[in-house]
């Protein structure tokens, strides 16, 4: 069609039209942010902190080169090339983990029913699973619970590896998801033949979409079925697929701006197993190490040099020849002090507790053991912050579930989860301190902060059937405190 002789409202159809042509369908933009997430640097990131947690650094790939001829590089093998790997990364997950995740968390609310329940959702195979999420959160930046319900049609929780989580959020808090793309691979038999299939599901409100990429293209999976409710229930004799008014899973970030722990240390790892390792180098090629200054050397070929003198110990020269040795020097002290200033860097960056540090020195105190711990312990408030938000989020689909098994609405009940830090204290000082808090504060909350009571219910159980009434042992701190005087 000529457009110069067309009408306006032709003219504004074939606009359209046109157009139409040119709009990506929802499953190209799945697949577009599919490839996209898979090419970023965001995720290269999360998979980077897992390798570096499992001691799988950089420096093993190093390779020794040198100029060759024509000025190309080319990798020599006869040299030294020590990869020396430090596990700095590892220990200050490990040491975040166990300081903040190790104990159970406490629960506190004053509806005794509830928290029964509670407790049924929040026992030891949770716990174990809650560690590992909180291990996945700093070496990725953060990690995420998927609540679904199995077969038998029994409440579940799974952890679902993060660098498969593509999410998109309705706020620019990042606090409410408004769905999600999983993008992860699976094995499974073609045949005779194992082969990778690259899967691709979408959660939302409504439900979870599935797909399977096929030549560079989402197709349904007929296989598991192209869509399922989050749950069946029975009503009465039949089936009904029912959702929840959420997409099923919650985020555990390690900090508001989600970036892993190595994002703030890599460099200085990388640096530490560097100069350690080049370090190594030196040595070992010290004995036969140097610049070899030859005169009238018997020969033409700089390998049959170097062979002679690593066999034989020995090489020919020619008369007036001669061999000179010009011997490399390390400085011990500067990379020493390089070392250690990269250490300290490590740990007040990584906010961990250096253990080989002379920081403490004699004073065992419990303040100098808060000052030791400080950025430990700024870093756990983050994370605390942000897995109790995620608890918060998660409870909501228990109260669901509560409400779905028993009838009953727990949804408005306030819950605070306070984590228990595993933290070194000077024993002989918090129970003198104990004991002259006596008058001043409850007794309860005296043997609630006691170093040897590990529960505190069953604690004071154990004392009222030692002493009987609560008013015969309320005097027990103050007796001792008599007694030293």
């Amino acid at each position: 069609m000529d457009p110069f002789s067309e009408t306006l409202t032709e003219k504004y159809n074939r606009i359209i039209e046109e157009g139409a042509k040119n709009v990506m369908t929802d499953v190209e933009i799945i697949m577009h942010e599919v490839n996209e997430w898979e090419d970023s640097s965001l995720r290269k990131m999360m998979l980077d902190g897992q390798r570096y947690y499992e001691n799988k650094h950089d420096i093993l790939e190093r390779k020794k080169m040198v100029v060759g001829e024509g000025g190309a590089l080319q990798e020599v093998n006869n040299i030294a090339n020590n990869k020396i790997v430090h596990g700095f990364i590892r220990k200050l997950v490990d040491q975040k983990i166990g300081y903040l995740l190790s104990l159970p968390f406490t629960i506190q609310n004053e509806n005794k029913e509830y928290m029964e329940l509670l407790t049924e959702y929040f026992n030891k195979k949770f716990y174990r699973m809650f560690q590992n999420v909180g291990k996945e959160a700093i070496n990725k930046g953060k990690a995420w619970i998927h609540i679904y319900y199995d077969e038998q049609g029994n409440f579940k929780f799974k952890r679902i590896p993060s660098e498969e989580i593509i999410a998109f959020w309705k706020d620019s808090e990042r606090t409410e998801l408004d769905y999600i793309i999983r993008s992860f691979r699976v094995k499974q038999w073609i045949g005779k033949k194992k082969e990778t299939i690259h899967k691709v599901e979408v959660w939302d409100s409504t439900g979870v979409y599935r797909y399977v990429v096929h030549k560079g293209k989402l197709i349904p999976d007929v296989e598991v079925g192209e869509y399922s409710p989050h749950l069946i229930r029975e009503n009465g004799d039949e089936l009904e697929g029912v959702n929840w008014n959420r997409v099923p899973f919650v985020c555990f970030k390690y900090n508001d701006e989600e970036l892993p722990i190595l994002n703030y240390v890599k460099s200085i790892v990388d640096d530490y197993d560097k100069q350690k390792s080049d370090n190594s180098n030196n040595l070992e090629e010290l004995p036969n190490g140097g610049i070899y200054v030859v005169k009238n050397y018997d020969g033409t070929d700089l390998g049959e040099f170097r062979r002679n003198l690593s066999v034989y110990r020995a090489v020919k020269v020619t008369e007036e020849g001669g061999l000179e040795t010009l011997n490399l020097e390390i400085d011990t002290e500067a990379f020493k002090t390089h070392m250690e200033m990269q250490r300290k860097d490590l740990y007040e960056l990584g906010r961990g507790v250096d253990t080989q540090s002379d920081r403490l020195g004699n004073d065992q105190s419990g303040i100098a053991l808060r000052f030791l711990y400080a950025d430990l312990d700024m870093d756990a408030n983050i994370i605390e912050t942000e897995f109790q938000a995620a608890l918060e989020q998660l409870k909501w689909f228990i109260d669901q579930d509560i409400s779905i098994r028993t009838g009953k609405d727990y949804s408005n009940e306030e819950v605070e989860f306070i984590f228990n830090r595993d933290i070194i204290i000077n024993e002989s000082e918090v129970i003198e301190n104990a004991s002259k808090s006596v008058g001043q504060i409850s007794d309860e909350t005296i043997i609630a902060n006691h170093p040897w009571v590990t529960d505190l219910q069953t604690e004071l159980e154990r004392l009222k059937n030692q002493y009987g009434n609560p008013e015969e042992y309320k005097d027990t701190f103050s007796k001792d405190v008599k007694d030293d005087e």
